[in-house]
């Protein structure tokens, strides 16, 4: 019978991953991800699941670390957030270019400088061309049930790519939410032991991620973009076949109120619950508003938001991070260009909200559908703006 239980969300990610049946983790503890690593650690001194804990001196190392157990066919789980998402950078598309399935969660946090320790997703927007599978969740209990799917997403054969799960710090790292755990025995059947399409073994030498020249490199990237894009499909397999079996569904692309809504808000993570109740306040008022929420954001779902918003005139984009120098956040940009060769599409007003943490409340998010309704029916274009910035 499934547990539920009122769990901090971090704690709740550890023992997601304990069900998993992972044969070794290593973390290095980072603000606000530490407790994911000091729980699984925990969980494996005390010889509740038999794996390895490996204590690491930095990201970096945690990262390769995992990919070279990865390489050996183990069953593997790395954690991190903000700089030390940064220090991995270097080993994050060599990972998802030797096409080893490791799976990683994301305390989401505002990358230095100024040092902040709060909330947006400037650090994984700085990774988004890594080549992972980049799933969002919104609350504690998608948490623990993406955190599962996404081993067998990374590790399903038409994919083999590492896939992580994105978890707004302190937002939802650090609250405390009711969480359904799923049974051990049906986590077993959806999650079966990984096999490996290829293993480095001392008994019979093989060479993985060998120096490519330019007669071979193209076509390696080449696949690997097939790779991700194909992902796609089994995402939606595993979505499905997670609906089958223990009841909750998901989707690339999630809506709330939009098959008559004229104006959408669009985010990503756990401001969807702030932005549904601002949706039904907006409503009262005889405002056709809806909400779309990405889950899933590499590969981008183009096809379900092209037809989550076809009916909508306006677009709010809700953006936790900014490109700077460029055209406004990075989400924006994504949907500007998703949306450019559609016939009849809806303006798209992009606001750089929420960074460093500062919080957006419901009557934030009533404030700036006005002022995109507004600047809509005067024919003003508002590209993007920093919302709730002082001068």
């Amino acid at each position: 019978m499934a547990k539920r239980v009122g769990m901090e969300v971090a704690i709740a990610a550890s023992e997601a991953v304990a069900l998993c049946n992972i044969d070794m983790a290593a973390v290095y503890p980072i603000t606000p991800q530490s407790h994911i690593a000091e729980h699984l650690s925990d969980i494996i001194a005390d010889g509740r699941i038999d794996a390895e804990f490996v204590t690491v001196e930095s990201e970096h190392s945690a990262i390769s670390c995992v990919a070279g157990a990865s390489a050996t066919g183990a069953r593997v789980y790395t954690a991190t957030s903000s700089q030390g998402l940064m220090l991995m950078h270097e080993i994050l598309p060599i990972v998802s270019a030797m096409r080893l399935p490791v799976a990683m969660g994301i305390a989401n946090r505002a990358v230095s400088g100024p040092l902040n320790i709060l909330n947006d997703h400037t650090d994984i927007m700085n990774q988004r061309d890594a080549g992972w599978v980049v799933l969002f969740s919104e609350n504690g209990q998608e948490v623990v049930d993406l955190t599962i799917q996404s081993f067998k997403i990374a590790e399903h054969p038409d994919v083999r790519l590492p896939t992580c799960v994105n978890i707004d710090g302190f937002q939802l790292t650090h609250v405390v939410e009711p969480v359904e755990f799923p049974e051990q025995k049906l986590v077993n059947k959806f999650l079966p032991p990984r096999k490996p399409f290829a293993t480095l073994h001392p008994d019979k030498p093989a060479t993985m991620g060998t120096f490519a020249m330019s007669d071979i490199f193209p076509e390696v990237m080449k696949a690997k973009d097939e790779a991700l894009i194909g992902a796609k499909k089994v995402v939606l397999d595993v979505f499905a076949e997670w609906k089958k079996l223990f009841g909750r569904e998901y989707r690339p692309v999630e809506t709330y109120m939009a098959d008559d809504a004229e104006f959408l808000f669009v985010t990503m993570g756990s401001m969807g619950e702030t932005a549904e109740v601002a949706v039904n306040e907006l409503r009262k008022e005889g405002i056709a508003a809806g909400l779309v929420k990405i889950r899933l954001w590499r590969p981008f779902p183009l096809d379900e938001f092209r037809a989550a918003v076809k009916k909508a005139k306006i677009l709010a984009v809700m953006d936790r991070a900014i490109v700077h120098g460029g055209m406004g956040g990075p989400v924006g940009v994504e949907i500007r260009s998703a949306l450019y060769d559609e016939k009849t599409r809806p303006a798209v007003h992009d606001y750089i909200m929420g960074l460093g943490g500062r919080d957006v409340a419901v009557t934030d998010f009533v404030k700036m559908a006005r002022a995109s309704l507004e600047a809509f029916k005067k024919g003003v274009r508002k590209d993007y703006e920093f919302y709730g910035v002082r001068g």
